[in-house]
């Protein structure tokens, strides 16, 4: 377990062992490697980073090159047992789309994202009157891979509007530990978010 990061930590807890996983912009697919050797699950990663491809094609993972503003309309529906996306979200063109599309073709979907309502962000924001850049968020705002920040609120509100259920939701800092201070005010104090979806 020391080898994952502990936003990785908490999804591997989500996914059944023996399923069936999509890991949307899989990175170096070290998500899936744990999964298949301490989980026994199969699985796939998209991923368009040829240095990305080429080091989960090391760690022996099954990777597909594909971009994910381009959809998943390669996958038939409920084919997938569970679809994870880390860190991914705020950096697809249609947000919205995208988590349609994974549960279309994915029972449950795990999604991880920085909160833009952290205090550090308002108080940057409010004392320098910029977009605020930092260790999680370090890009000016023209270059920046981050299209659609959001809140906690924000996303909650969005799986309502689409009727989606949220089984589990976990809020961490910016080292990704979980404290009970972030339980008082998570829309304020979390970084970070890991939530566990599915359609009603």
């Amino acid at each position: 377990m020391s080898e994952l990061r502990a936003d990785l930590s908490i999804i591997q807890k989500w996914v059944k062992p023996g399923s069936l996983v999509l890991d949307l912009g899989c990175g170096d697919g070290k998500l899936l490697k744990y999964l298949k050797e301490n989980k026994n699950v199969r699985g796939y990663g998209l991923e368009i980073n040829p240095e990305n491809l080429t080091a989960c094609i090391r760690n022996g993972v099954n990777v597909i090159e594909q971009n994910l503003d381009n959809g998943l309309s390669n996958f038939e529906d409920q084919c997938i047992d569970t679809v994870i996306m880390t860190q991914a979200l705020q950096a697809v063109k249609r947000p919205d789309l995208l988590l349609d599309e994974m549960l279309r073709i994915g029972g449950e979907a795990i999604v991880t994202f920085p909160n833009f309502g952290y205090w550090r962000t308002r108080f940057y924001l409010l004392l320098k009157g910029r977009m605020p850049m930092s260790e999680t968020l370090p890009y000016n705002w023209y270059d920046t891979p981050n299209i659609h920040m959001c809140t906690f609120r924000d996303f909650e509100i969005l799986c309502h509007e689409k009727g989606i259920k949220i089984l589990n939701r976990t809020v961490m800092n910016d080292k990704h530990q979980q404290r009970w201070s972030i339980g008082l005010w998570p829309g304020l104090l979390g970084e970070f978010a890991v939530y566990h979806i599915k359609r009603k």
